[in-house]
């Protein structure tokens, strides 16, 4: 049980990196900072884009976009925040207590 939980929660962690790592190179590509065309760069963002546009796109559905900004990452890393809280708090803290 110990194992599975450790799993969730690392998986969460990857996760939350991964959506943090496209937010980041999202927001310098659109500015400019870092050149989008870049075979490395380009390659990334869309190995990134594939992982993680199936897991926002129920999110998107769900929210509306007000004024054209997308608020699914955000909504996204609040429940991944969540998941893993309640995940060590609720469950891995209560079980290492036994």
């Amino acid at each position: 049980m110990n194992a599975l939980i450790t799993l969730i929660n690392m998986v969460a962690w990857l996760l939350q990196v991964m959506l943090i790592v496209w937010i980041v190179l999202g927001l310098l590509a659109q500015f400019n900072i870092v050149n989008a065309r870049q075979p490395f760069v380009a390659a990334v963002m869309r190995s990134l884009d594939r992982f993680l546009e199936p897991i926002l796109r129920p999110i998107r559905r769900i929210l509306p976009a007000p004024g054209g900004i997308d608020f699914s990452p955000a909504v996204l890393l609040i429940l991944i925040i969540v998941v893993r809280t309640l995940l060590v708090d609720d469950i891995l803290i209560p079980l290492a207590l036994r």
